[in-house]
């Protein structure tokens, strides 16, 4: 996520030289490409923090700081 980034709200999900932009509001992919079982995997992290994600998208669209959210592992 990026601090000057554009609606709708969205995260950036990178592996190796892949990158992937996912909805934070539906979960659902919008463009780039990632391998299918990463991109399983960061939908999986997206469930479990969403609504850290939408926190934080709001605190950044507003000029608040964020906050770190655990990566994957």
């Amino acid at each position: 996520m990026y601090a000057d980034d554009h609606n709708p709200p969205h995260f950036h999900a990178t592996y190796g030289d892949d990158e992937a932009l996912f909805d934070m509001v539906n979960g659902v992919f919008l463009k780039g490409n990632l391998p299918a079982k990463e991109a399983r995997l960061v939908l999986a992290w997206y469930e479990i923090h969403r609504e850290e994600l939408l926190r934080n998208w709001d605190n950044l669209t507003n000029g608040k700081a964020h906050f770190k959210i655990k990566p994957l592992e």
